[in-house]
């Protein structure tokens, strides 16, 4: 018998948001580690709100909705404030009922400021790599690191001569060079900036990944001025926020970390430097480590740190970014780090199963 196409819809449904999102459905698996993570970050989030006044949105609800926002490459929180309206899985992720009527933009946006001036993606991340660490699925003798540019959210023609250039610049014996003298007046933070000589300038942040080897997990991230020597030194500081006593570790790099500066700073932590040996000039690298397997081996297991920078840039939509300020870039670079994480990890559970 035809069924008959009435219109009409219920004023009560009895299945609530958990029955409706499928046993297999990703998210299932990642809900856990995200709340897991965020209780640990109380206690931050408490130290951003004043104890008197009306109550705001809650904060773990803002950070799942962000993190929702790089998982599905939304481009706009505009654009997840009307997804999160009509969305079930969304709602179910965020922790809205049904009844529940989703946030304006311009509310998401302003409660969301008082979130990018902490460290909570810091804490998040942290929070992140301790399950991991749990879950015996890190490394924490085998590292690699590299840097990479994301494109600031400002126009080259922002990017003006200073009003008050400096007396002396910060070139080899002073002298004065063209970032010294010249500025981003929309992001002062972003510089003018070419990886290669073959590529193009662009206004852009530098960031930074120290990743584990063993799954490829990022352990530590960072944001920094975009200049030749800024890899080198992020790689020696993120190296110092892991070395504990008696630490012995090694630490894969390409070419572009192979000089004396790097390399020796680098053993002075306790940590071997197996960085890719340069072909047109002399190395700093000798045989006393090319001689060993592990040497091979991290240059093998580094190429995996292009994974982590491909999806912050694709799936993440950082590749241009929408905030502006190294302190808010590296704040929603080490978020999406922590999101790239989530999802690493839900892989491998579903791997090992």
């Amino acid at each position: 018998m035809r069924g008959r196409d009435i219109e009409q819809s219920g004023l009560l449904s009895y299945v609530s948001l958990e029955e409706r999102i499928p046993a297999g459905h990703p998210l299932r698996s990642i809900k856990p580690m995200c709340d897991a993570a965020l209780g640990k970050l109380t206690w931050r989030m408490s130290r951003l709100y004043s104890k008197m006044g009306r109550s705001s949105v809650p904060p773990e609800r803002l950070l799942r909705a962000l993190l929702l926002q790089i998982l599905f490459s939304i481009r706009s929180e505009r654009m997840l404030m009307e997804q999160l309206e009509y969305n079930l899985l969304y709602r179910w992720f965020v922790g809205l009922s049904v009844d529940d009527a989703a946030w304006d933009a311009t509310v998401f946006s302003k409660n969301r400021e008082r979130l990018l001036r902490g460290d909570l993606a810091q804490g998040f991340l942290a929070a992140v790599v301790a399950q991991a660490q749990a879950k015996n699925l890190m490394s924490d003798e085998h590292f690699s690191v590299d840097g990479s540019l994301l494109e600031a959210w400002a126009s080259k023609n922002s990017y003006q001569p200073k009003d008050e250039p400096p007396s002396e610049g910060s070139g080899s014996r002073g002298e004065v060079l063209r970032r010294d003298t010249y500025e981003c007046r929309t992001d002062p933070d972003a510089r003018l900036f070419r990886k290669n000589n073959g590529g193009a300038y662009q206004l852009c942040h530098m960031v930074h990944v120290l990743m584990e080897n063993r799954n490829g997990l990022a352990v530590v991230g960072r944001a920094s001025e975009a200049t030749t020597d800024a890899e080198a030194k992020m790689a020696l500081e993120m190296l110092e926020a892991l070395q504990r006593p008696g630490w012995r570790a090694t630490v894969g790099a390409d070419t572009g970390y192979d000089y004396a500066g790097f390399v020796n700073s680098v053993r002075a932590l306790g940590v071997t430097p197996h960085v890719n040996q340069h072909t047109k000039r002399a190395s700093a690298i000798d045989r006393r480590t090319t001689r060993h397997v592990g040497y091979e081996i991290s240059l093998q297991k580094r190429k995996r740190i292009e994974q982590i920078f491909g999806w912050i840039k694709s799936t993440g939509r950082l590749k241009k970014l929408r905030h502006r300020g190294r302190s808010l870039v590296e704040w929603m670079f080490t978020f999406a780090l922590a999101a790239y994480n989530l999802v690493r990890m839900r892989t491998l559970a579903v791997q090992s199963a």
